[in-house]
């Protein structure tokens, strides 16, 4: 992580943001590949992947959590008018949801650091045909 270039992290955002234009196109999946097109470690593209994603979400989440508070649009996470009580408990489940998130990406980049992604690759691949023979009707009816 230490050793990435400014001209990596920007081709690796912009990989970020062209994988929006096409639907269906995981954005983790972009940005690690393209830290690996970019000279990158398997290790170094998968943890830059999730830092870049840390921003994005924080960011996402704030805001959703403004809307709702505020009222002045949709209340997506009902969160409006809550009493301390509710506000408790909607920090204790922030807490766990962040303990377990960090935990499952601990142990997701300590997995693909040893095993690699061959593994996913196949999996999308079978989900992926198994979901067009179910649409085709090929199977499942």
């Amino acid at each position: 992580m230490d050793d990435i270039r400014g001209a990596q992290a920007i081709w690796i955002g912009a990989c970020q943001i062209l994988s929006a234009v096409f639907p269906g196109t995981s954005r983790s999946m972009a940005t690690i590949a393209a830290g690996q097109l970019a000279g990158m470690s398997r290790a170094a593209a998968l943890e830059f992947s999730f830092f870049l994603s840390m921003p994005t979400m924080a960011v996402a989440t704030l805001y959703t959590l403004y809307k709702s508070v505020s009222g002045k649009a949709e209340n997506p996470i009902g969160v409006a008018g809550l009493s301390s009580h509710q506000w408790v408990l909607l920090a204790i489940g922030f807490f766990v949801s962040f303990v377990v998130a960090y935990a499952a990406v601990a142990w997701f980049m300590n997995w693909v650091r040893k095993h690699g992604f061959v593994p996913f690759a196949i999996y999308r691949i079978v989900i992926g045909a198994a979901v067009l023979a179910w649409a085709a009707g090929m199977i499942g009816r």
